[in-house]
């Protein structure tokens, strides 16, 4: 598209640039992903940059109104979230969020109305092929990447083969074996994290929010346990946060603190 006069091409620099946050000065500001609709509102990604250009930090922003109209019961939802192109440098390919109207297995633990954000290390065309209907499915199932490149203390669920609780679209799941509180029944879930595997490699990790939690505009950060070692380059998280925009009027929950990492 050619601008027909230097007015229209100022004009359109200015959208550009209220659009992306940018900043008029370095390379800093904070990019934004495709807004797509949840609920009777809208949720989108975005990146933040330092002045060198490099991510310190990425998340998801939900429209205060995306926690309203959600789908009920029996129709769970998931949206995928492309990243802004200035995320390139990070670890992240893509953020699948679901919206669980009533929970999901093991429902003792997390059977309460939440939201779960894979912020993804592998792309979307690799989470679409961890499909039961591949021959190797079990097989990938199984192939659990080396303790240094997972989280640490994080662990599968005890009491069943790899194979029942790798979740088609996502991969297997694992809780911080540390972690005393998760006590069916009597954990009390608010949020938590959870990291993923598929295949030998680390696969992302997943902040899981109850939206009853998130109502009460909590304002919470929290470091990320992290591997001894790294399989793709790129700048990984080292917190998590969440918090309510008061100007912006959206919830936002990020991973920040962002550092290179280099595979080894």
């Amino acid at each position: 598209m050619r601008y027909r006069n230097k007015a229209l091409l100022v004009s359109a620099v200015t959208a550009l640039t209220l659009l992306t946050g940018c900043s008029s000065a370095g390379k800093a500001g904070t990019f934004f992903g495709p807004s797509e609709k949840l609920g009777a509102g809208t949720v989108k990604t975005y990146v933040t940059l330092d002045e060198a250009g490099k991510p310190t930090e990425v998340g998801v922003r939900m429209s205060a109104s995306a926690l309203d109209g959600l789908p009920p019961a029996g129709a769970p939802l998931t949206v995928m979230l492309a990243m802004p192109d200035q995320a390139k440098e990070t670890a992240f390919d893509n953020v699948m969020l679901n919206w669980n109207p009533t929970g999901h297995d093991p429902a003792p633990l997390f059977g309460k109305p939440h939201f779960d954000m894979h912020f993804d290390i592998i792309d979307m065309v690799s989470l679409h092929a961890i499909d039961p209907a591949d021959k190797d499915f079990a097989t990938k199932a199984a192939h659990v990447p080396d303790p240094k490149y997972v989280p640490a203390g994080y662990v599968t669920p005890p009491g069943a083969p790899l194979t029942a609780l790798a979740v088609p679209g996502m991969g297997v799941h694992l809780v911080d074996g540390s972690d005393t509180s998760l006590v069916p029944g009597k954990y009390d879930f608010t949020r938590i994290i959870i990291n993923g595997i598929w295949d030998g490699r680390y696969t992302f990790v997943e902040p899981m929010i109850t939206r009853d939690w998130l109502l009460t505009k909590p304002t919470f950060e929290q470091p990320l346990k992290l591997p001894q070692a790294y399989q793709k380059n790129g700048y990984y998280p080292t917190k998590y946060a969440v918090r309510f925009d008061e100007q912006a009027k959206e919830y936002v929950v990020s991973v920040g603190g962002m550092s290179m990492r280099t595979a080894s």
